[in-house]
């Protein structure tokens, strides 16, 4: 387990350009001045619009925040109107891309077939899938934990090795007023969590809980997750600071340990 908290934000489609212009804007601030993050014991990450990806880029550029894609196409190129590749994604500067998130499963139709083409197209190019999993019914923690790891075995059968983020996102969650139950959420990280130190060839592979998340999640779950995935939380910087603010304390934790 490394000792590095992550803490990511997906824009979704929320954000009109100028708008996430003026959000980048204020979050490069704040990381550039965040000592957890600058010091790279906090991975700060952005995943906006495809249409804000470059700005993003660019208003990162000077700062530790890493940018990621909300999809990525299942080839590298050819003939396939409205889709965006891994490759290219990678020549921009983007590091990371979001796959298998639970809206584009049943909004459009993505299967797990898909998934697993996505995650290797993302591997093979350098980026790291921000690997969306999680049960769509609420059932008891250990159902939940057979589901998800047999999830993350079959996005991830035939790709390449390489660094894998893992987004436990219970479906049920997503949206809703309250996160799953902190022991719910606990038991099924630490199943993926062994599940991911099993991997071969994914060193730096972490689990995050997205679903609902805010601050106060992060020390309740004890060490049990590697991070948090924001949503609406997170449109305001001074929110996004505070998960930053107990990520960092996390991370020093974390060090103490290992040292």
């Amino acid at each position: 387990m490394s000792a590095r908290v992550s803490v990511g934000v997906s824009l979704k489609m929320y954000f009109g350009h100028a708008e996430a212009r003026r959000w980048f804007a204020r979050v490069a601030e704040l990381a550039a001045g965040h000592p957890a993050v600058a010091s790279g014991a906090v991975e700060c990450f952005v995943i906006p619009t495809y249409l804000q990806v470059l700005p993003a880029v660019e208003a990162f550029v000077d700062t530790p925040v890493v940018v990621g894609a909300q999809d990525v196409a299942t080839e590298d190129s050819g003939p396939f109107t409205g889709e965006v590749s891994a490759r290219e994604l990678a020549e921009v500067g983007v590091r990371l891309a979001e796959v298998g998130h639970a809206e584009r499963r049943r909004l459009f139709g993505e299967t797990e077939a898909v998934v697993a083409k996505k995650t290797a197209a993302a591997l093979r190019n350098g980026l790291t899938p921000v690997l969306c999993l999680g049960e769509i019914e609420r059932v008891e923690a250990t159902d939940a934990a057979a589901e998800v790891v047999r999830q993350l075995h079959t996005a991830l059968d035939g790709a390449p090795g390489g660094r894998v983020m893992v987004a436990y996102e219970p479906v049920w969650a997503i949206g809703a007023q309250e996160p799953a139950p902190v022991e719910h959420i606990a038991a099924v990280a630490r199943a993926l969590r062994a599940a991911v130190d099993a991997l071969p060839g994914g060193d730096g592979s972490t689990v995050i809980y997205g679903g609902s998340a805010g601050p106060g999640l992060l020390a309740a779950l004890d060490g049990a997750v590697d991070g948090l995935f924001l949503g609406r939380f997170a449109h305001d910087p001074a929110a996004l600071a505070t998960v930053l603010d107990e990520a960092g304390a996390l991370a020093a934790l974390r060090q103490e340990v290992r040292a």
